[in-house]
């Protein structure tokens, strides 16, 4: 690997951090749902849903967590911890593309136990200081489904690394809530999970751009190709890799793909 192409390949995707990591990012991207809210708790739960539901229109996501937030009264942690059996029907009849109200009672019902223990969603993840990214997302997934009633059918919402899945959407989630920058786009409120740690969100827009730039050689986008791409990223910024899915994404969503393919690696 040539020294030169890293180094200019790292200069220029981070000008694009810089340019993509502000708080114009906010608007049309579903971490306004979470931006809209103010205690952590209320944070991390509307994180949680929109990171969830976040794929398709990014303009059809915020909508639908702004109905779910609704249908909470806008008071999401004090909605699942308070409330009662017959408070759900105003749940009823929810729906996000395959995402329905049986997979969102769930959720509700999951979250109401574990906040009764917890006073953060970030012990579902982290059960200790020194776990990696995959151990969170191995852990969460056990751990969420550990009820005796949870639905089969919501398995296919909540991925895992042990099953193979690129886990887009919960990378995503942990890295809204674990940077911290003071850029003002993440949150950085949970502590035991350390940035260096992360995984970079591997979507469409991220593995195009990951491609053309020699970033990603792996055709299938799961767990091994989301592990390529960051360990290439960590020769970038060992300390932050996940900081470029700013750049990856904003150049596919903004530039169309436009890459000078001279700074390859």
């Amino acid at each position: 690997m040539d020294n030169k192409q890293i180094i200019d390949l790292k200069d220029f995707l981070n000008q694009k951090v810089e340019q993509y990591n502000t708080p114009d990012f906010i608007a049309n991207d579903p971490i306004c749902i979470p931006h809209s809210f103010t205690s952590k708790q209320d944070i991390e739960i509307m994180g949680f849903f929109a990171s969830i539901f976040a794929w398709g229109q990014r303009k059809t996501i915020i909508n639908k967590c702004k109905e779910l937030a609704l249908r909470m009264d806008n008071s999401p942690h004090d909605f699942i911890t308070n409330h009662k059996d017959s408070d759900l029907k105003v749940l009823l009849e929810f729906k996000h593309r395959t995402f329905n109200d049986t997979d969102l009672l769930y959720c509700i019902h999951f979250m109401k136990q574990h906040y009764a223990k917890y006073e953060s969603l970030e012990d579902a993840f982290a059960s200790r200081s020194d776990m990696s990214a995959e151990e969170a997302l191995n852990h969460f997934e056990s751990y969420f489904f550990s009820l005796p009633e949870a639905p089969h059918r919501t398995r296919k919402h909540i991925p895992s690394p042990h099953r193979q899945s690129a886990c887009k959407r919960l990378n995503m989630y942990l890295r809204w809530m674990v940077r911290d920058d003071n850029k003002g786009v993440d949150f950085g409120i949970w502590k035991q999970l350390k940035p260096k740690d992360l995984i970079c969100p591997l979507d469409l827009h991220v593995e195009r751009t990951a491609h053309m730039l020699g970033l990603l050689q792996r055709d299938k986008a799961d767990w091994k190709a989301t592990i390529e791409l960051t360990e290439n990223l960590r020769l970038l910024d060992i300390n932050d890799p996940a900081k470029y899915d700013f750049a990856l994404f904003g150049i596919s969503i903004e530039e169309k793909c436009l890459i000078d393919r001279s700074i390859r690696i």
